[in-house]
């Protein structure tokens, strides 16, 4: 019987366009990129050249603070670029696909016989541990750090989020048999939702630990559901896995030998002609999903995630290593508005009530990317705290965080948080502060200085 945790805090955004439980059939244009900057805290070293010939699980760069771990290449077909920015920093690394695909042969393996070293070993082989995170800092963990336990959040519960439930259909053994390798490594802890039906499906001799987390969005991040089991103290680490699709990952590398990064993302957003699934490969070129999804006379977002923690792409961008799902949504840089805030407004969200929408119940809402008003003084009013269900105070962790006050961010909890926890308080803030982007910088720093 799984353990139920209850969380009064939280909102829900009901918005419009939440993709339907059909999948729809994409055909890949061959043009695929993998992305460092979706691997936080990597340093990328490239270590393929253009022209280079590579099978699907060979590595194309690795992290330079610690070379065995490897990032693996989507596909098998030609390197065709480097891109590079600013002071050479490495965008991508862009593979046009073989019309065959090749796969890197890792072994067959059986789980229930290897240890936790083996599993690590096999990871760090084939160029998945990169995509195992931790707490503290919220970064791409290293081999060398050792975790006193291991979580796994398979709730998505952001707005348009795709359904992990939906995606898992079919794979339940590779869900079961990535669970048990990551129990190998460190105790596992499995988050999920109320209406799961995962736990059901783990076998009894499984030594992963179950908890239902029930409430409102953000009771699927894994840093709440840290939180709320085993927080984090200053010294500590834990792994962190908030894409409940890389244990799908790890289930396919040991049942079949290859790797195989194909995950099931959701089209949604309230400009999304019919929103629906497809199957895709990590950093597939998003041109061919995105460029009749919509109508193209309305000046639209699209973003790579969901519409509060995800990043702004374009129809030229790639599917990102930890995206479950592409919305559009409305830009709103063409909005007229009549007597502007003065006006009832039936159809537009406010957390605060100030709109006269929320007389009509709950109903779904197709929000544009306005932030509506200018970055002013920030006001304690406990407006964080209402959305954030973790034991910290949010707007006193700020506070620390945009004074560089070291000592109080650590008593504040900052080795507890990752910028996504703030996503739903970035929302209601009144002051307009980019909260995410704050709480980056503040974890950055502090490794820096801790390092």
């Amino acid at each position: 019987m799984a353990n139920v945790i209850k969380l009064r805090k939280g909102l829900d955004i009901n918005l419009k366009g939440k993709a339907e439980e059909t999948k729809i059939q994409l055909k890949s244009n061959g043009k695929y990129a993998l992305v460092p900057d979706d691997f936080e805290g990597v340093v990328p070293k490239v270590v393929v050249r253009e022209g280079d010939r590579v099978l699907a699980g060979d590595a194309l760069f690795v992290n330079k603070n610690y070379p065995t771990v490897k990032f693996a290449s989507p596909v098998s077909g030609t390197v065709t670029a480097v891109e590079r920015g600013d002071r050479r920093k490495v965008l991508s690394i862009r593979v046009d696909a073989d019309a065959e695909q090749k796969y890197k042969d890792f072994g067959v393996k059986d789980v229930n016989k290897l240890s936790g070293d083996d599993v690590k070993a096999l990871l760090l082989e084939a160029g998945l541990f990169g995509y195992i995170n931790q707490l503290p800092y919220a970064i791409s963990t290293n081999p060398d750090a050792a975790p006193k336990a291991i979580f796994v959040s398979a709730l998505r519960d952001m707005p348009l989020a795709g359904s992990f439930e939906y995606e898992v259909k079919g794979q339940e053994k590779d869900f079961e048999t990535g669970l048990t390798a990551l129990s190998k490594m460190a105790k596992t802890y499995l988050g999920v939702g109320t209406d799961s039906t995962l736990a059901a499906q783990l076998p009894a001799q499984s030594n992963v630990e179950v908890t239902v987390f029930d409430g409102k969005c953000p009771a699927g991040n894994v840093g709440v559901q840290v939180n709320h089991l085993d927080p984090v103290n200053k010294g500590e680490v834990v792994w962190t896995i908030g894409d409940p699709t890389v244990v799908l990952f790890i289930g396919r590398l040991l049942r079949t030998g290859h790797v195989e990064l194909k995950r099931t993302v959701a089209l949604a957003g309230s400009e999304v002609n019919h929103p629906a699934y497809v199957d895709m490969l990590v950093g597939q070129e998003l041109g061919t999903l995105v460029s009749n999804s919509y109508d193209a006379s309305h000046s639209v977002r699209i973003i790579n995630g969901n519409p509060l923690t995800g990043r702004k792409t374009t129809k030229d961008g790639f599917l990102g290593a930890h995206t479950s799902e592409i919305t559009i949504i409305p830009e709103g840089n063409d909005n007229d508005e009549m007597l502007g805030w003065i006006m009832p407004r039936m159809g537009q969200f406010s957390v605060n009530r100030s709109y006269c929408s929320w007389l009509f119940g709950k109903k779904q809402y197709a929000l544009d990317a306005r932030i509506k008003g200018g970055e002013r003084h920030m006001i304690m009013s406990g407006e964080y705290d209402r959305v954030l269900p973790m034991d910290i105070y949010g707007e006193y962790l700020i506070k620390a965080i945009i004074a560089g006050d070291i000592d109080r961010m650590e008593a504040l909890g900052i080795y507890e948080v990752s910028p996504e926890d703030f996503a739903l308080a970035e929302f209601v803030d009144s002051s307009k502060l980019e909260l995410q982007r704050i709480v980056r910088e503040g974890l950055n720093n502090l490794r820096k200085e801790n390092s």
